[in-house]
């Protein structure tokens, strides 16, 4: 396995932290140490300039709780701007709203969008299709509210890194059969998509740096409530399920090379561009999963940044200018 050398210390380092693995045999010890270490990296990290965020309680589905969420955007924000709802990873089981705020609020300063951050519920107390609507109340709510946030409902994406990529992927097959929103793009970061990909490490199929086999096969039968690769897996809950790719919104998926994801992100890509959806694959060499939050100063993390904004960009702004134009 060669792994990009700048990749390897931070990833020790993370490791040291979470006490030599990441461990989802214990999801709420686990769960509270990574809080813990987000916690300390955001409380560390430099302020990003001219972000303004919010926290706001969303109506959730009949039936349901209110959703937590947290809006960001440019302070000097003066027309109606694009929109992300961004949805953070943590295989179905972890992460929160502060996991992932460095990151939202350096993609908004970088992009000038707007973006609503969703604290959707956690499995495996609160299995599917909980996770799934709870994003879809965050969705209405950036719709409904377009106006009040400044935002052009003509140009509103839906992204996520890791299981928040396979929940925006299954969002956008949810909304595109509701019919009740349009949405303008898909920014799916190494997204889990399959829940068939749950085979053991073996010799001939060796297990992956950070996100194991075995911790994938957790994560899945946690967001499932069921045991995952069976035949009455829905498509929302697992979007590489879905035999009709067509209709949806243009996707941009990038992947590590050593990422467990890399063969499923693959096939998908392929199968979207198949059904008449442009979706740009991108693979980076050397990176295993989730290496542009343990490295985030490395080069080849620095190119996924840019790349990533590169397609948001194109995906939301240029697509009104050539609009616009004809």
């Amino acid at each position: 396995m060669k792994v990009d050398p700048e990749l390897l210390e931070p990833l020790d380092i993370f490791m040291e932290l979470m006490g030599g693995e990441l461990d989802l045999d214990d999801i709420k010890g686990t769960r509270a140490q990574s809080e813990e270490i987000f916690a300390s990296f955001l409380a560390e990290a430099p302020v990003i300039e001219g972000v303004e965020s919010r926290d706001v309680l969303v109506s959730g589905s009949a039936g349901d709780p209110n959703v937590a969420a947290r809006t960001y955007r440019m302070l000097d924000q003066l027309e109606s701007s694009p929109a992300l709802l961004w949805i953070h990873g943590g295989g179905y089981v972890l992460g929160d709203l502060n996991s992932t705020d460095i990151m939202v609020r350096q993609l908004v300063a970088d992009t000038g969008c707007v973006i609503v951050s969703v604290d959707y519920r956690l499995a495996p107390e609160n299995p599917y299709p909980a996770p799934l609507e709870d994003c879809y109340s965050a969705l209405r709510y950036l719709f409904d509210h377009a106006d009040t946030l400044q935002v052009d409902r003509t140009r509103i994406a839906v992204g996520g890194a890791s299981a928040g990529g396979g929940l925006a992927a299954g969002l956008a097959l949810l909304a595109r059969d509701r019919g009740e929103f349009d949405i303008a793009f898909q920014l799916l970061l190494y997204p889990m998509l399959d829940d068939r990909n749950i085979q053991p490490a073996s010799e001939v199929r060796p297990d992956t740096l950070l996100w194991t086999r075995k911790n994938n096969l957790i994560g899945w039968r946690s967001y499932l409530g069921q045991e995952p690769g069976t035949g009455d897996v829905s498509p929302y809950a697992a979007a590489f399920r879905a035999e009709d790719l067509s209709r949806l919104p243009p996707a941009f998926i990038p992947v590590g090379d050593l990422d467990l994801f890399l063969d499923e992100n693959t096939e998908y890509a392929g199968r979207l561009n198949a059904a008449g959806v442009k979706a740009q694959l991108t693979v980076y060499p050397g990176a295993y999963h989730a290496f542009d939050f343990m490295a985030p100063q490395a080069a080849v993390s620095r190119q996924f940044v840019a790349d990533l904004n590169t397609a948001l960009v194109r995906g939301l702004f240029k697509r009104t200018k050539s609009k616009r134009s004809k």
